[in-house]
């Protein structure tokens, strides 16, 4: 317990674990919100990066979602694709998106792969 608590305050921080992943530690700390009101109900939006597909990868592994074989596939598809630039990059992305989307077809956590195969997709379209 720190000092900071009895005057209704605590900073705390997650690790990874068993139950959840550097990425999607990673994916989580890049939302920002100059102002807050929960009242508002604002829509997260995630920046366009590769943390938040490998984050639903990650998901998708530990879920048992997907096949491990697609999942490696995917992982090397980004890996790949991150080491791109260019026309290149969003090439390689737009051709493993389409695929991810044709996989979903057999994906035991279909709505999960999906946002997959859109997060893809989106990095895509990044500029």
């Amino acid at each position: 317990m720190s000092s900071e608590i009895a005057r209704g305050l605590d900073i705390l921080d997650l690790e990874t674990s068993a139950f959840i992943s550097p990425d999607e530690l990673t994916t989580a700390k890049t939302v920002h919100d100059d102002y807050l009101n929960v009242q508002d109900q604002p829509k997260m939006v995630w920046p366009a990066s590769f943390s938040p597909s490998r984050a639903y990868l990650d998901q998708l592994a530990r879920g048992n979602g997907h096949a491990a074989d697609k999942i490696a596939s995917a992982r090397a598809g980004l890996a790949s694709a991150e080491k791109l630039s260019g026309q290149a990059r969003k090439d390689a992305l737009a051709a493993l998106a389409k695929q991810l989307h044709t996989d979903t077809a057999s994906a035991t956590d279909a709505p999960k792969a999906h946002k997959l195969a859109f997060s893809v997709g989106n990095l895509a379209k990044a500029p």
